[in-house]
């Protein structure tokens, strides 16, 4: 089976940009255990300061599957909760190259 890649935008409330990141933290650190993630990056936007960006990458759907239904991801949610400007906006990709790849 194929690599899946997220794209995913995440607005924060106005000013709470820096907050929003931080309460991702712990998201980030449980990515870097979970065995079908190949990626968990989090970004600033560089132009609209009150958004963030978050590059995933996992080995196969079943990566994805496992990241998405874990107890840290549901935990995660309720974090970033307060400090959301909107839902997140999801673009789903299947790579097919490049370095890294």
């Amino acid at each position: 089976m194929s690599q899946v890649a997220l794209i995913v935008k995440i607005p924060a409330l106005p000013g709470q940009r820096a907050e929003l990141a931080a309460a991702m933290a712990a998201g980030l650190e449980t990515a870097k255990g979970e065995e079908g993630t190949r990626y968990y990056i989090l970004h600033e936007d560089a132009v609209d300061a009150d958004v963030l960006w978050v590059y995933e990458m996992y080995e196969n759907q079943e990566g994805l599957a496992a990241h998405g239904g874990s107890e840290a991801f549901k935990l995660l949610g309720a974090a970033m909760k307060p400090f959301m400007g909107g839902r997140p906006e999801i673009t789903f990709t299947n790579p097919i190259g490049g370095k890294g790849f």
